[in-house]
């Protein structure tokens, strides 16, 4: 069981939402949490709703000058946890390309712009726990999800091929797969989203994982069977279910 009680986790998008309700569980346990987003307004509310110790640092993850200054702002911490995002719903067929870019650049360049700033001083160390969010839609390609499921996807290897390389050291890496939470960017979806989560029950999950010894977590279960399961099916019986 890990503990969190004066550890130092720095939240990459947790100004709201699963990243903001995760790092109050994480501050309640004794974590010093610093939170990170582009918004410092947002940013200094969500530190005033810790419970326990919390600063911030503003960020642009898109931005290569930005991550580097944060990083340094930010210094040695013990774990990193990587939580933005963006969202636009979209297809092939209406291509927008500053979003479908904006997507891949925040959603996976980003997350790999931070991690050049904090994997090399953990491996040094041989010390250091990195979680890695990517989402249920990561498993198999979707209609109408251009830019964001392809980022995801990313995002899941990414895990993966860290993984593989310090499973066998100091460094814990994991990966969490969330199903629809209820934020701000699902709520640009008009479609029925199947096992909707709120915030806290999602956050709760990734802690649940936090703590566990697992690699990799898909939730909620139920849910994730069918994106899991998806990956067995052939291109012609998938496409059939699931493309347009």
């Amino acid at each position: 069981m890990r503990s969190f009680a004066g550890k130092r986790y720095w939240l990459v998008g947790a100004s709201e939402g699963l990243g903001k309700a995760l790092a109050r569980k994480l501050s309640a346990q004794g974590a010093h949490v610093i939170l990170s987003a582009r918004s410092e307004d947002t940013l200094k509310e969500a530190v005033n709703d810790m419970p326990g110790k919390a600063s911030y640092q503003t960020i642009d993850i898109s931005d290569d000058d930005s991550v580097k200054a944060a990083a340094e702002a930010v210094g040695e911490v013990d774990g990193l946890i990587l939580l933005a995002g963006v969202y636009w719903p979209f297809g092939a067929d209406e291509w927008d390309a500053d979003k479908a870019t904006a997507m891949v650049d925040i959603n996976f360049t980003g997350f790999v712009r931070v991690l050049g700033q904090v994997v090399p001083a953990m491996v040094d160390r041989d010390e250091g726990h990195i979680v890695i969010t990517s989402s249920l839609t990561g498993f198999r390609g979707l209609p109408g999800s251009i830019g964001y499921t392809a980022s995801k996807a990313a995002t899941m290897s990414l895990a993966e091929c860290m993984y593989a390389d310090l499973r066998k050291t100091g460094v814990d890496v994991q990966v969490a797969n969330p199903g629809f939470i209820k934020t701000r960017l699902t709520d640009k979806n008009d479609f029925n989203m199947p096992f909707l989560m709120q915030p806290d029950e999602a956050a709760q999950a990734m802690l649940d994982h936090m703590t566990s010894d697992t690699f990799k977590k898909s939730f909620p279960m139920v849910f994730s069977w069918v994106f899991r399961l998806s990956q067995f099916l052939p291109d012609w019986a998938y496409y059939r279910i699931f493309g347009k």
